[in-house]
């Protein structure tokens, strides 16, 4: 009974003492003083964030040049006659597009179900109808065209609605013309990651391989006309996509060294002292 005793109030001694030091423990503080960061008001189910841009909610397409081209019906657009371009210019950017390909299926490979969003009007993420509908792996759906392949195929049943969601950082130039730093683009579809911060290795092209040329800080974007009825719908973005930069900690005024110090009190000193 005794050692039972013992060990018992050895046992809350021991708890109690790491209590104690837990309460203790110093909190790492950076210093850093950081603004506030703004509040955003997430869309209800079909509708765009509270800072978003629309650029389509079922209306209209005032907002793209060409947009009197398609056929709007039960709020979705679907493509015709041609491809639009936003009327406004747009740089870095979080992009979401809503879309469907044909419930038909006709055509194979590119033919089925084809479209595109152009970043800038020149870094294609391609649209298409990939499921079950083989072709080049660098063409199908969500691939950036040409250049990389999704990381997986996450493509719905043709006719289904579907989401790509663009996190976009567009590059920037040197006054030659030569790249300072490249694009890269973040994409979801459906919600699964498929790029990851992928570096982009120019412009889009069919006939030859990517390269940068310079452009703008901003430029339109662009859906493609490619000759089947798609439809897209719920077209937002937002731009404010860069980090909260906050206000470094002061640092404290580093002590002159020894030397230092003895030459500054010599010059300190009054001339007939150091006569002495």
């Amino acid at each position: 009974m005794k050692r039972t005793r013992i060990w018992i109030a050895g046992g809350l001694v021991l708890g109690i003492s790491a209590l104690a030091q837990a309460w203790w423990v110093d909190e790492y503080k950076s210093g850093i003083v950081w603004p506030t960061p703004p509040v955003v008001t997430p869309g209800e189910a079909g509708k765009a964030p509270s800072d978003a841009i629309v650029l389509f909610d079922g209306t209209n397409l005032d907002a793209f040049e060409g947009g009197d081209k398609w056929v709007i019906e039960n709020g979705e657009a679907t493509v015709a006659k041609g491809g639009i371009t936003t009327k406004e210019k747009f740089g870095s950017c979080q992009l979401h597009v809503e879309f469907a390909s044909p419930a038909e299926v006709k055509g194979k490979g590119q033919g089925r179900g084809n479209s595109g969003i152009y970043l800038m009007g020149r870094y294609e993420v391609q649209v298409l109808d990939s499921f079950e509908n083989e072709t080049y792996v660098d063409g199908q759906c969500a691939s950036i065209y040409k250049q990389q392949p999704p990381m997986v195929n996450a493509c719905r049943k043709p006719g289904e609605w579907q989401t790509l969601d663009i996190i976009f950082t567009a590059p920037a130039f040197n006054d030659d013309g030569t790249v300072k730093s490249p694009a890269f683009v973040t994409v979801l579809h459906n919600g699964i990651v498929v790029h990851n911060h992928f570096e982009l290795l120019g412009g889009t092209s069919y006939v030859e391989a990517p390269r940068y040329t310079k452009h703008p800080e901003r430029e339109p974007i662009s859906l493609q006309f490619h000759g089947n009825p798609v439809k897209y719908r719920n077209i937002w973005l937002r731009e404010n996509i860069t980090p909260l930069v906050g206000t470094p900690p002061m640092t404290k005024t580093e002590e002159p060294k020894s030397e230092e110090k003895s030459e500054k009190q010599d010059e300190a000193k009054p001339e007939e002292a150091k006569k002495e």
